[in-house]
């Protein structure tokens, strides 16, 4: 009895040995001294305290305060206007009472985000990067979880699907599933894609960008602080860099990076649009005479089929920059494939300015473009199966088949100039731009 009571003793007075929770505070709350100093509580008291309030979300809340913290303190010394447009966090009372409005259970994750902030208000820049075409431009907010719940769709081909984010210039959202329905994984998050080709209006494919909330969140967040994604004009672009693709050409360096626009893409039919961002740089130790005028451009464009189209012109994007030490130019172009990968590369061609009949080629490296993974739609594969089984049924009838090809487009050929965009743009029902994208330049 007396070895039991002495266990129990020692027990307790382990369990109430502060440097214990501080461990704990720590990993689990990120709880900093200076905090702890602040509250005036012990560490036990603090861990007791905070797990009473979110202690469902034990297994998330370190990793996703991380990553919030990590942004603010990114944004705050490159975007601070961004700062401002975040919301407080919400209760749990909150998050309950939109379970209750939609029907549908949230995931913990994703609450548990939102116990840390409540998405952004509905500006720009949104906080979920930017993209700027000269014909094009498109920012997504986070949306806070009132505006969330109030676009919550049940209609056909999204049902049961969470809207997170909002683009005020396109409309619209990158969606999360909260149940597995109409082939979609429980808590995927992807982008909507209406399938151009199918008679069902329901028929959505979908361009996957996470399996998870957490997964989705963190790996933005992890490439903006790291400086995967570049900020222009005090907002994030969305363009990824390989650091590989670069190429120096004497005193000129080029380097490339790109980006997926969904809006622009589609499955059905095959047509995927990317832009892509290149950097033109003369060393700063380059003597004064290199300096050099840009007179033309050659691509080589290979798509995944293995498909080559070779695109030369003057300048790029209607200019002819001027390169001297030191000096940068950058410019935004675009393309689309008829398959879901392709890559570019070439040279461009300069001349002298101090010896005007003097020129040479500045090759760029090859950059490739690969679009999500995606998925068909289920409308459209249950229309195909329909479809199959007329045409069998009417083969055993031995009845005139009408013709089933109005909606064929021939997948080998990629678009590659502006006036089959405009077309490919009037299936897609995109609304007529103000102005033309410069393509290939």
């Amino acid at each position: 009895m007396y070895s039991c009571c002495y266990l129990s003793r020692r027990l307790n007075q382990l369990s109430s040995h502060d440097p214990l929770w501080k461990r704990h505070c720590k990993k689990y709350w990120l709880i900093s001294e200076e905090e702890k100093n602040q509250r005036n509580q012990s560490w036990k008291a603090i861990f007791i305290s905070t797990y009473s309030d979110l202690g469902r979300y034990i297994q998330y809340y370190a990793t996703l305060k991380k990553a919030w913290d990590d942004l603010e303190r990114y944004l705050g010394q490159r975007c601070p206007r961004m700062i401002g447009s975040l919301k407080e966090s919400v209760q749990e009372e909150d998050l309950d009472a939109v379970e209750a409005q939609i029907g549908c259970k949230l995931p913990d994750d994703y609450r548990c985000s939102f116990r840390i902030h409540n998405g952004q208000k509905l500006v720009v820049p949104g906080l979920m990067g930017s993209m700027a075409l000269s014909n094009h431009y498109r920012s997504e907010d986070l949306l806070d979880i009132d505006t969330a719940a109030g676009g919550f769709q049940q209609r056909l081909g999204l049902k049961q699907c969470l809207p997170l984010t909002f683009c005020i210039h396109t409309g619209l959202s990158q969606y999360m599933a909260l149940e597995s329905v109409e082939g979609r994984n429980k808590y995927e998050i992807f982008y909507q894609c209406p399938d151009q080709m199918a008679r069902n209006p329901s028929a959505i494919d979908m361009f996957i960008t996470g399996t998870s909330y957490l997964e989705w969140f963190t790996s933005y967040v992890n490439k903006v602080v790291t400086g995967g994604y570049p900020i222009i004009r005090d907002q994030i672009f969305r363009y990824v860099h390989d650091k590989e693709c670069v190429a120096t050409t004497g005193d000129i360096t080029v380097s490339v990076s790109t980006s997926f626009l969904p809006e622009l893409s589609s499955v059905h039919p095959p047509h995927y649009f990317f832009t892509y961002r290149i950097r033109i740089e003369m060393s700063k130790d380059a003597l004064p005479e290199k300096a050099c005028q840009l007179d033309s451009r050659y691509w080589r464009i290979t798509n995944a089929k293995g498909d080559v189209e070779e695109v030369q012109g003057p300048g790029v994007v209607g200019e002819f920059p001027i390169i001297s030490p030191g000096r940068v130019y950058e410019y935004t172009s675009c393309t689309t494939f008829s398959t879901t990968s392709g890559y570019m590369e070439g040279y461009y061609t300069f001349h002298c300015l101090y010896y005007k009949d003097r020129f040479f080629n500045v090759t760029i490296p090859r950059f490739h473009m690969v679009c999500p993974t995606f998925k068909v739609s289920t409308a459209r594969i249950v229309s195909e199966d329909a479809v199959f089984l007329i045409r069998e049924f009417l083969c055993l009838q031995r009845m005139p088949e009408t013709n089933h090809n109005e909606y064929a487009v021939d997948e080998d050929e990629d678009s590659t100039d502006t006036d089959e965009y405009e077309d490919r743009r009037r299936v897609l029902d995109i609304p007529a731009p103000s102005g033309r994208c410069p393509r290939h330049t």
